[in-house]
């Protein structure tokens, strides 16, 4: 492991250029992807349709996904490349929960990775923000409609279910408010309990605040991707952690807010420890010492 003073970008253009690659996907995030991607890469996306990455897990819970986040990304960008018969592909992959900081606020995670199986490489970008993302049990046409307008609908689509959320009988991307009272009537004919479920609908294409948080993921990509080893000159040498230590203003002791960055190589073993700039004094905030 080694200390360096910054670690230089690159122009990976020289890398994918003319390259097509593999993106799976049914729900639009090809629009938003290309867009960050092909201009920088001078790759050329090659958008996979034919088969429904649904299968791999569903926002509403119909087929629960399996394994970790990164893996479903994963599954796709390779289902993608079989698809393709090409040695490039990338996929993303999201989730959503409470904030990390409170754990109130609805929140997105998203993450893309991108699979070069020429250099035996995985490079992965992140990005991560407050989401549009609620449910709500109604009982009537104006908890529907108060439900609608604080979830930003027509813009964010809706889905409905009788009854409640475990109801197998659902209609996804509902649109226009003329849909919503069309679906909404035909919902309740059929609930015993004079209640439906409505709820947010995650996918990308019909959640326009998930599909920015995508594109902020893909851009955190490509920053990864500018970034070569200096060793082996491999793409994505990339922050693995962050180390904390920054030194108190008061007292100079460490504190637990971050001064480096450790950034690692997907090929080889080259590691080194970046001093983030410009130096600063820590917050006595978060001293053990001076905050105890």
């Amino acid at each position: 492991m080694v200390h360096e003073k910054c670690i230089k970008s690159c122009d990976p253009g020289s890398l994918y250029e003319g390259e097509r690659v593999a993106l799976l996907t049914r729900h639009g995030k090809e629009r938003v992807i290309a867009e960050v991607l092909e201009p920088h890469l001078r790759c050329r996306i090659a958008h996979v349709s034919e088969y429904d990455t649904d299968l791999l897990g569903s926002f509403t819970r119909e087929i629960p996904r399996e394994g970790t986040q990164i893996g479903a990304a994963r599954r796709k960008a390779r289902i993608g490349m079989e698809m393709t018969r090409l040695p490039l592909g990338v996929a993303s992959e999201g989730s959503f929960g409470p904030d990390p900081m409170l754990g109130v606020i609805p929140w997105n995670r998203e993450c893309l990775l991108w699979i070069d199986d020429r250099r035996g490489i995985e490079v992965s970008g992140f990005a991560q923000g407050e989401a549009v993302s609620a449910h709500s049990l109604c009982e009537g046409w104006n908890d529907v409609v108060q439900f609608s307008l604080r979830s930003g609908f027509p813009g964010h689509h809706l889905v409905m279910r009788p009854e409640g959320e475990g109801d197998p009988r659902i209609c996804k991307g509902i649109s226009t408010w003329r849909d919503l009272e069309r679906i909404y009537s035909r919902t309740l004919a059929v609930s015993k309990n004079g209640q439906v479920f409505l709820e947010v609908d995650l996918r990308a294409h019909a959640n326009p605040t998930r599909m920015e948080t995508i594109r902020k993921a893909a851009m955190n990509l490509l920053e990864n991707l500018r970034s070569l080893c200096p060793s082996c000159g491999m793409p994505g040498f990339a922050v693995v952690e962050r180390i904390e230590g920054l030194s108190c203003a008061d007292c100079g002791s460490a504190t637990h807010e971050i001064r480096a960055d450790l950034f690692a190589c997907r090929k080889c073993a080259h590691r080194a420890v970046v001093e983030r700039e410009p130096v600063r004094a820590g917050n006595p905030l978060y001293c053990d010492y001076c905050n105890p």
